[in-house]
């Protein structure tokens, strides 16, 4: 499901042109600073379709700020208010505000629940950035159009800061195609290749760096100007640039939005979310973008 006009995908954008100082901490105990969607309980053999009863009628979605199974709520630990998202409903919990030109700090460790469809798949949930228009209109029906800092567990070649387009976004990454894994892994000198189009929706980060299941992983996003870059426990993985969407076979700009996190049939806990402005690409990662 594509979005079709730019007039009704793009947001008003809230912009830092007032250079501030310091990080600002996103979460708190009440979560007053996001909203939350719900989607579907996925089943096993979903193609895609929108569900249905039993008696084949299309299921609507839970939909926004209903947190049915109370599948995002925040424990404190240690006096910190973490993130818990059960993974049991699709959908993503995402920031009222609108951000661009920013660097997000986060930290994820994972739970012990899994949920059909993926009780045989890796642990997944994933940090979805310039988020734009409705949620649903990805192939899961839980997500906005956006690109996606995947947060995964190290298996199959899924792995930390791996980027996927959702929904018909677009970017262009530095890749080679990983015979092993049957798909493009992050190489910084390599040609850029074009995601989004041409069965291009997925590229692998460069290498594992993931903490010790039970720990927490740092990520950190920089997300300036159309150009990404994915560092996970302070190693570079993975950068993107020309981020933008497709709509009517042209491609178009998509350098700000809100912040979504994913409820993707695991369970996963997120603390310390921060984020400060950025004027420009800090010079240190200046080479990726060549």
């Amino acid at each position: 499901m594509l979005l079709s006009s730019a007039a009704a995908l793009l947001l008003p954008s809230t912009s830092f042109d007032q250079p501030q100082k310091g990080w600002e901490p996103l979460l708190d105990k009440n979560l007053s600073k996001w909203r939350t969607y719900e989607s579907y309980r996925h089943q096993n053999g979903y193609k895609g379709q929108q569900p249905v009863d039993a008696e084949g009628k299309p299921l609507t979605p839970i939909g926004y700020d209903k947190n049915e199974a109370n599948v995002f709520s925040v424990v404190m630990e240690q006096g910190q208010p973490v993130l818990r998202i059960s993974g049991e409903i699709y959908g993503c919990v995402f920031t009222k505000q609108d951000f661009k030109n920013y660097d997000l700090k986060l930290k994820v460790r994972w739970g012990k629940k899994k949920w059909t469809p993926r009780l045989n798949e890796p642990l997944d949930s994933g940090i979805l950035y310039n988020s734009q228009g409705e949620c649903g209109v990805d192939y899961w029906r839980s997500w906005m159009l956006a690109q996606e800092f995947q947060v995964s567990e190290y298996r199959d070649g899924n792995a930390m800061g791996d980027f996927w387009c959702i929904a018909n976004s677009s970017a262009d990454i530095h890749a080679t195609h990983n015979t092993t894994e049957n798909t493009l892994k992050f190489t910084p000198a390599a040609p850029l290749l074009t995601m989004g189009k041409e069965g291009r929706n997925f590229c692998q980060a460069s290498a594992n760096y993931e903490s010790p299941n039970g720990e927490w992983t740092e990520l950190e996003l920089l997300n300036v100007n159309g150009q990404s870059v994915h560092l996970v426990n302070g190693h570079v993985v993975l950068a993107a640039e020309n981020s933008g969407y497709l709509a009517n076979g042209q491609r178009n700009p998509l350098t700000h939005g809100k912040i979504q996190l994913q409820s993707e049939a695991a369970e996963v806990f997120y603390k310390d979310i921060m984020i400060k402005p950025l004027a420009a690409m800090p010079a240190a990662y200046s080479k990726y973008f060549k």
